[in-house]
């Protein structure tokens, strides 16, 4: 009897242990296909493409990365910055859209390690070009939103915006127009999505130096709404 019962409960023991074993697998697993189901799903980000589009011109590493975007001045046209290359970077890794060139050299993480642009990003990449957005938004620049709040600002001030916005476009035009020098010394013609870029920034430069002075003729004969109207007001009315 004895036995019997020590048997049983080696039976019950042996089975509680096989089913936890099994709880803890499911939940492996379970976590496994949650983080690659987040993988899938995960956006490409503005950073994620610009270094999927970098590295597969040939391959680099982060630091040289870096150094590649400032020289090509990144900031001008895409807001990325140091921490984001290499979170880029791990999170394209783990993607499996860039991969670790091999080397006989130790691991070195992602300051040091080569990557290149996989047939797997470059089809993310070209999916991501395919979308509507790029060419139905439209930007919100600063200088327009403080011209929207301009009636507040104190006496005098609109005029000395419009000269510190026009010396500022002076400037930019100028450094851009020199970008634009360079540029097509490196790529050798004028064909080139690097001159189109600065060609445009150049052109929308000069449309808002246009506009600015347009500006200044009219801005002694400034007014408030003759007939303003708010949100709300009809509902109110009846």
């Amino acid at each position: 009897m004895v036995v019997l019962e020590q048997k049983a409960q080696n039976e019950k023991k042996m089975k509680r242990k096989y089913d936890a074993g099994t709880q803890s697998a499911l939940r492996s697993a379970e976590r496994l296909q949650r983080t690659v189901r987040a993988t899938r799903k995960l956006p490409l980000t503005t950073p994620d493409l610009v270094l999927l589009s970098l590295l597969a011109e040939r391959p680099m590493h982060g630091y040289q990365a870096n150094l590649e975007l400032e020289r090509r001045e990144i900031r001008d046209w895409a807001g990325i910055s140091r921490p984001q290359v290499y979170y880029s970077l791990d999170k394209l890794a783990q993607a499996s859209m860039i991969r670790t060139l091999e080397t006989g050299e130790p691991a070195a993480g992602p300051e040091r390690s080569s990557f290149e642009t996989t047939a797997k990003g470059r089809a993310a990449l070209a999916d991501a070009l395919e979308r509507e957005e790029w060419a139905m938004q439209r930007d919100r620049p600063p200088f327009l939103t403080w011209i929207a709040l301009s009636w507040l600002a104190r006496p005098g001030m609109m005029e000395k915006q419009i000269a510190r916005r026009e010396e500022f476009l002076k400037r930019e035009v100028a450094r851009e127009e020199e970008t634009l020098k360079s540029v097509l010394e490196e790529v050798g013609h004028p064909h080139h999505e690097a001159v189109w870029m600065i060609s445009l920034m150049i052109e929308q430069f000069r449309t808002e130096l246009r506009w600015l002075k347009k500006l200044k003729i009219e801005l002694p004969m400034r007014e408030r709404a003759r007939r303003p109207t708010y949100a709300g007001e009809e509902s109110r009315r009846d």
